[in-house]
């Protein structure tokens, strides 16, 4: 087991971390090693998902919460949200596809990277799409502006999806192969004849559209003409 810590360093203005054991330094973006005795060693990816106390609430009423007594207040980053600069370091790769500070939800499969926009998702909140060989759906719930991706084949068949009304301050979606009902957040069928199923969550973030073309400059974009 390996335990991190902040180098001070970054990579095209992301994080760079080391761990105490090796003194390898790891991308945090990239989540892999990047110099040291573990370079190109992969950390395995583990799904979380971004959003409200409220939403993670309602998914989850009995979690367990980190304690900061009242620490919670305000964002010392909300300034650096609506300016015009792209991190410390600039942009490395000026993709005008996207305004820069554009949030995106980024996805990588087998090595290809694709992209939806915020502006996009949150107006298209379910998006049943194939990239990189993948059946895959893409979930928003705009109140929250909480996404998740998730592979949609599931026992040997493609499910399709469509928003449906959520239940208890809780988003959902439906397929229309069996008309089962799914959070959209965890990918967990809670009613019908799928119910108990879960769908494989797929790694995705989200990031400003500087910060992923930078890291991604092959990157598909959803809603362009070529993704």
């Amino acid at each position: 087991m390996l335990t991190f810590g902040v180098s001070g360093k970054l990579i095209m203005n992301a994080v760079v971390m080391y761990d105490h054991q090796t003194d390898t330094l790891w991308s945090q973006f990239l989540s892999r090693g990047v110099k040291g005795p573990l370079t190109n060693t992969a950390l395995e990816i583990v799904p979380a998902v971004q959003t409200t106390w409220q939403q993670w609430l309602n998914l989850h009423p009995d979690t367990l919460v980190l304690d900061k007594r009242g620490g919670y207040g305000f964002d010392t980053y909300e300034g650096y949200y609506s300016g015009g600069s792209a991190g410390i370091l600039g942009e490395s790769n000026k993709d005008k596809r996207l305004p820069k500070k554009e949030l995106v939800m980024g996805m990588t499969v087998s090595g290809f990277a694709k992209a939806y926009p915020f502006s996009v998702i949150s107006q298209q909140t379910i998006i049943n799409d194939h990239f990189a060989g993948q059946e895959v759906v893409i979930t928003f719930e705009p109140e929250s502006e909480s996404g998740a991706a998730f592979q949609r084949r599931l026992d040997g068949r493609t499910l399709t999806f469509e928003p449906a009304e959520g239940r208890a301050g809780i988003a959902l979606m439906r397929d229309l192969e069996t008309s089962s009902l799914w959070q959209v957040l965890t990918g967990q069928a809670v009613e019908g004849p799928m119910f108990g199923q879960r769908l494989e969550r797929l790694p995705s973030h989200y990031s400003f559209w500087f910060a992923w073309s930078d890291f991604h400059p092959e990157t598909e974009l959803y809603g362009s003409a070529a993704g």
